[in-house]
């Protein structure tokens, strides 16, 4: 199966520079690419760690966060990996199996909740923003931003899409 619209697909890298976030868009391939994703993120340099921010279509996101040689990933909704291939991706990375057609009847986020917890986002909330049927992925991750405190570098950063 086959990824269908890349029209609001999108990766970002986050990172704090001088005591101030930043944020730069990664090439739209990346959405479709785990292992080239976290490579990207490592290639960024930065003290506090990097955070990658991913959303496909009006599906799902995938936040990835490297400290040192951790790295912490989550997904948005484990049902997103019956037709995309990032999600699909990130089930194999944290060894979980894609759901069974009788599974996909609700959203479920899936690997580290306390991804943002030292910043600020604990899993209660990061489970409340994941499961809110009423925002698109690019809407919750600007929620996220804004809890976490890049709102306007992520923003800058999107508006370079155009």
């Amino acid at each position: 199966m086959t990824d269908v619209d890349d029209a609001t697909d999108f990766a970002v890298v986050v990172y704090r520079e001088d005591e101030r976030w930043e944020a730069e868009i990664l090439p739209v391939a990346l959405t479709e690419d785990l292992d080239g994703l976290v490579h990207a993120l490592r290639q960024q340099p930065s003290l506090g760690g990097t955070i990658g921010l991913v959303a496909v279509g009006d599906d799902f996101f995938v936040a990835i966060r490297l400290l040192g040689d951790e790295t912490m990933i989550f997904l948005s909704d484990v049902t997103a990996s019956v037709d995309w291939s990032l999600a699909r991706q990130v089930l194999d990375r944290l060894d979980i199996p894609v759901p069974d057609d009788e599974e996909l009847d609700q959203v479920l986020p899936v690997g580290d909740m306390s991804i943002f917890a030292d910043l600020g986002l604990d899993e209660m909330e990061l489970g409340a923003i994941s499961g809110d049927l009423e925002l698109y992925p690019d809407e919750m991750l600007l929620s996220i931003a804004g809890r976490l405190g890049f709102a306007q570098a992520f923003e800058r950063a999107l508006d370079a899409l155009g």
